[in-house]
């Protein structure tokens, strides 16, 4: 019995230890990353101390999938064009890799804890910046402070170049749905979920605001108690068909002049600033289709992404990228030289220019390095995540699925270290609750 007792007081030991490193993890997203880093390593080094006596059937399709992905990854350093490149980006993507064996390691369900601790603390970091807004407006006189990130020469935004607006705000749409499908909210809880969206409208991120309504939208329609399915279900249908059919034309000609006329703010935030030389704002087709640039061109978000989708089927066409890609992180040599041939702004000491910048765009990034393999595999993650969501009908966990599905789009989301690490680290968790349990009972 003594025995027992003390077994006991070991596994409670390394379940608490475990879940402080979690959410120290969590808490040091918002941190210079050397300290989240210091977190990740420690989780690691704790799962390895206790991998001892796991039972590796027990591995989920949903971690092992991130596993072959990020040796996948790694392995793309023998034929990397770039190997220096290469080889930092992988430490990088070790997240991949860590947070499945740790959740191999420590199978019991951290979701509901980690969960709430996140969305607590997403809450505090948007009062502190909201209030830093105010401050600085009442010092500085200039409404920009409310808004986004600032420049590269300033932090001029609501929050941090290098926190990065769509990534705060993608952070803080899954805190902001935390509170808006908790039951039996208290006045607290109200107030948190208010200041997370007034957080995430200040933020501005086209994508995230898209994103959020769209959650909003479906979760009020199908999963709130007081929706009625069907016959919201049915008069939504109704209203898209009667607008469909009474404005196609309209709409038609709306999105041809928006396809072939300047606008002032694209789907995506813009990757550099507008330049003070810039006379000229690069249209969608003019991104696809022009021949050559001027260093006077500006590419609002939009444009700017469709040119470097442009780029990326001009290397399918003519480098040998099909099946495995540059290799991880080895793109940019190739942008660089794309950049310079077509003319495009070059950066000057303040701003760095257009030919510096990733894809924006995860599925292209992935596939661009990584090839179909890769492409395919990330594909399979996001599927995989997806159906476990729909499958056990967790709204939170299908907040989570598509929100990555559509931030993908916009931005390499996960060829960044705050990216990856929140990714995968409740990717797995999510899949924790819903998957690994029942693989673990098959298998007792």
């Amino acid at each position: 019995m003594k025995e027992f007792f003390l077994n006991t007081e070991s596994k409670t030991i390394k379940s608490n230890l475990f879940m402080v490193l979690l959410v120290g993890v969590i808490s040091t997203l918002f941190l210079p990353l050397p300290i989240n880093s210091v977190f990740i390593v420690a989780l690691l080094l704790w799962s390895l101390v206790n991998l001892n006596k796991v039972n590796f059937r027990n591995l989920a399709a949903t971690d092992s999938v991130l596993i072959i992905f990020f040796l996948w990854l790694a392995l793309s350093y023998t034929w990397s064009i770039n190997k220096e490149d290469t080889l930092n980006a992988i430490i990088k993507q070790a997240s991949f890799f860590i947070f499945p064996l740790a959740f191999i390691v420590f199978q019991k369900k951290y979701l509901t804890p980690v969960l709430k601790w996140f969305s607590y603390t997403l809450f505090f970091i948007s009062l502190i910046f909201i209030i830093r807004a105010i401050i600085r407006f009442f010092v500085l006189k200039d409404t920009n402070v409310f808004f986004f990130h600032g420049d590269y020469s300033s932090d001029f935004g609501l929050v941090p170049k290098e926190l990065n607006a769509v990534y705060v705000g993608a952070f803080s749409c899954l805190a902001f749905v935390y509170f808006l499908i908790k039951e039996s909210k208290t006045i607290t809880d109200y107030i948190m979920g208010s200041v997370l969206l007034v957080f995430i409208l200040l933020l501005n991120a086209t994508i995230i605001l898209i994103t959020t309504a769209f959650i909003v939208v479906i979760y009020f329609s199908f999963y709130s108690k007081t929706s009625n399915r069907m016959r919201l279900r049915n008069l939504i249908l109704i209203i898209l068909l009667l607008t469909a059919a009474l404005f196609y034309k309209k709409v038609n000609q709306f999105f041809i002049q928006e396809f072939k006329t300047n606008t002032s703010k694209g789907i995506g935030h813009d990757v550099i600033p507008q330049i003070p030389s810039a006379k000229h704002r690069i249209t969608i087709y003019e991104a696809w289709n022009n021949q050559n640039f001027t260093p006077n061109d500006f590419f609002p978000g939009t444009a700017f992404r469709v040119y470097q989708a442009r780029l990326f089927f001009e290397f399918l066409k003519e480098e040998p990228i099909f099946w495995t890609g540059f290799g991880l992180n080895a793109s940019y040599k190739k942008l660089e030289e794309k950049g310079i041939y077509y003319n495009v702004f070059q950066g000057n000491d303040e701003v760095e220019g257009y030919q510096k910048k990733n894809f924006h765009n995860q599925y292209i990034q992935v596939f661009a390095e990584l090839g179909v393999i890769g492409f395919l595999l990330l594909l399979l993650i996001l599927g995989l995540n997806l159906k476990n969501a729909l499958k056990n009908k967790d709204f939170l966990h299908i907040a989570f699925a598509i929100l990555m599905i559509s931030l993908f789009l916009t931005e390499s989301f996960l060829w960044r270290q705050r990216g990856v690490v929140f990714f995968t680290l409740f990717y797995c968790l999510f899949n924790l609750k819903n998957t690994r349990q029942n693989c673990i009972k098959q298998t007792s």
